[in-house]
């Protein structure tokens, strides 16, 4: 059940990523330029409110050093490439493998 649950937000962030890397490719093309869209730009874009909550509850609960240091760097990062990123975390904890047994036996 849990392996069907990371594989299914692993679907979900590549999805995420595929569309914002498409947004990026169009903008590239209509500018003449590489233009990759910080994380940061698109989550302002999309939900200013709960970004700056998220701000809020990391510089209060875990460490102001934390957002300086980790997270501003990860909003810093291309919005595709973090959730690709994340797409394959997810599912590398929901990978299930394949026994091997019987893979020597004599016919």
């Amino acid at each position: 059940m849990f392996r069907f649950i990371f594989r299914l937000a692993a679907m979900i962030a590549l999805s995420i990523s595929v569309i914002m890397a498409v947004l990026d490719t169009t903008r590239t093309v209509a500018a003449s330029t590489l233009v990759l869209t910080p994380l940061n730009t698109s989550w302002l874009a999309v939900s200013p409110d709960t970004r700056a909550g998220f701000e809020t509850f990391v510089r209060t609960k875990i460490s102001p050093l934390a957002w300086d240091v980790v997270i501003a760097w990860v909003l810093n990062q291309p919005g595709f490439a973090v959730f690709a990123a994340l797409a394959f975390l997810l599912y590398a904890i929901g990978y299930r493998r394949r026994r091997q047994t019987g893979q020597f036996a004599s016919p």
